[in-house]
């Protein structure tokens, strides 16, 4: 079987004339035919990069694009570097989990930052920027040439090859390396588009950070392996901007957080998304009021995905046909599902809810220097996601939050997702919440709430939470955080907001 690099060649020989990529980063649009040479031209340069490990600390774009393929094609290992917080200090922290020294990146990202490079970092823009007329010619000829032998002169090996190294988000505890293989990535690649019809003629909306396996699997590697048509954008913070793209370039397809569809639907006029075919969330819960705001404004449903880094990252999915608002849908072709019990892992029934473990194809190879943490969460390839959930009589999974995400207080087991969701429905529509858990010496834990804005009727908000909640899962305190920490990909930190919380709850504040 092809790897994912060799199977991008094929692609892009059959589609070679169609537009590729219209990078929003440089304003540039690229064919398959420009982008196949770009990456050829790229892949002689990489060959010079001692190591197997290759740092990647691009936006979404065509250079982040090229700088895997081009590693790939070398035989060598993306390791791709989270940029949006601490891009420096996730620099350093990827060289010394993994072993390697040269970090592809761009002088204008940089820039942006306000950073200074740091040794052994290599400018995308230098590199193309010194390419000569004859490295230019001959990546160009090397395209021309029949597949059967273009695919022989790059890299080739077996697909259980580890293909990229990503970071857990880091929102629960230390960030670990994922190792992804071919076959993972592919594994989700193919599934997909037997549930959802999708090919050439269709236009990607592609604004998920590349270092987050959602934006790495779902808006680069899917499409570019189908020949559809990419609209990068590298900040998809920018609402508006967003929004205005999918309507100037008539997007079919979208991938997104939950947070960022909330954003979208708040900056987005009628009409923006009138081309959109699919739109899916994934990376956290989706809300009823962002599903059922996108079908009043928009007339297009949000499906909900669910799915780790750890996993490729889709594992169950709703779609046209499967769709049941609030779960998160049915496992994907070659999937397997099982939910068992937190204490005895006895596989359990419909409407029971225990521990999510999954098997297949999509599971990672384990994590990169720590044998004791992938044994301890791969039995028999069973990959215990760490989530709580069940399924129902129709074959809908539901997630029921993180194990973590649950809370002993005065003996009692609370999910803080549950209270979340509810606290999330009774706050007016433009107040973002997210709910902890403080220490207390007498019940073990106290639930509290934090909130962007603290302009609501709080004594309201805790009547009405108190009618559908036990009195030890209703939030003790409320505290105002203007800007609550959110990860790049869209989640919210809750390391750090839990410890803002905590040093708020220390200090006696509200």
């Amino acid at each position: 079987m092809l790897q994912l690099h060799q199977r991008f060649i094929q692609a892009a020989k059959k589609f070679s004339g169609k537009i590729a990529v219209y990078d929003k980063a440089t304003n540039n649009d690229y064919t398959y035919g420009k982008m196949l040479i770009a990456s050829l031209i790229l892949k002689a340069y990489i060959s010079h990069i001692k190591g197997k490990y290759v740092g990647i600390l691009l936006p979404t774009s065509m250079g982040a694009m090229l700088a895997v393929l081009g590693t790939l094609m070398n035989g060598k290992i993306p390791v791709m570097i989270n940029y949006s917080t601490g891009a420096l200090d996730n620099s350093r922290y990827a060289r010394e989990k993994c072993g390697f020294k040269t970090i592809l990146t761009s002088q204008k990202l940089l820039e942006k930052l306000n950073l200074q490079p740091i040794d052994h970092m290599i400018f995308l823009e230098d590199i193309l920027a010194n390419v000569n007329i004859v490295a230019k010619l001959k990546a160009a000829l090397v395209s021309k040439l029949p597949f059967a032998v273009l695919k022989g002169m790059v890299h080739s090996g077996s697909i259980d090859e580890v293909s990229v190294i990503l970071f857990t988000s880091g929102s629960e505890k230390e960030p670990r390396a994922v190792q992804l293989t071919h076959k993972n990535i592919l594994h989700n690649v193919d599934a997909i588009p037997t549930l959802v019809v999708l090919d050439q003629d269709d236009v990607f909306m592609c604004i998920l950070p590349m270092f987050h396996v959602f934006g790495l699997t779902i808006v680069f590697w899917l499409p570019a392996l189908i020949g559809a048509s990419m609209v990068t954008y590298p900040n998809p913070l920018e609402y508006k901007t967003v929004s205005e793209l999918c309507r100037e370039y008539k997007a079919t397809f979208m991938a997104a957080t939950p947070a960022f569809f909330y954003g979208y639907l708040q900056k987005s006029q009628p009409g923006d998304f009138s081309s959109m075919r699919f739109a899916i969330a994934g990376a956290d819960k989706l809300p009823d009021k962002v599903n059922d705001g996108f079908l009043k404004k928009h007339g297009i449903p949000i499906f909900e995905g669910y799915g780790t880094t750890e996993t490729s990252p889709v594992i169950s999915s709703n779609y046209p046909g499967a769709h049941k608002m609030g779960s998160i849908g049915k496992p994907l072709p070659g999937v397997q599902i099982r939910i068992v019990d937190i204490n005895t892992d006895k596989i359990l029934g419909p409407n029971q809810q225990g521990k999510i473990l999954v098997k297949g194809d999509m599971v990672m190879a384990g994590y990169l220097g720590d044998m004791e943490e992938t044994s301890l969460r791969i039995h028999n390839g069973w990959y215990d996601t760490g989530d709580i959930g069940m399924f129902d009589e129709d074959g809908f999974y539901w997630h029921k939050g993180r194990l973590k995400r649950f809370v002993k207080v005065g003996g009692e087991m609370v999910s803080l997702v549950k209270v979340e969701e509810l606290l999330s429905r009774l706050l007016p529509e433009n107040v973002i919440c997210c709910v902890v858990d403080v220490p207390n010496q007498i019940k073990g834990a106290d639930v509290v709430a934090a909130v962007a804005t603290g302009d609501f009727d709080q004594h309201k908000i805790l009547k009405a939470l108190k009618k559908e909640l036990p009195a030890i899962a209703v939030p003790r305190q409320f505290y105002v955080i203007d800007d609550i920490p959110m990860m790049a990909s869209g989640k919210v930190n809750f390391r750090e907001v839990e410890k803002i919380c905590r040093d708020k709850n220390n200090n006696g504040e509200k």
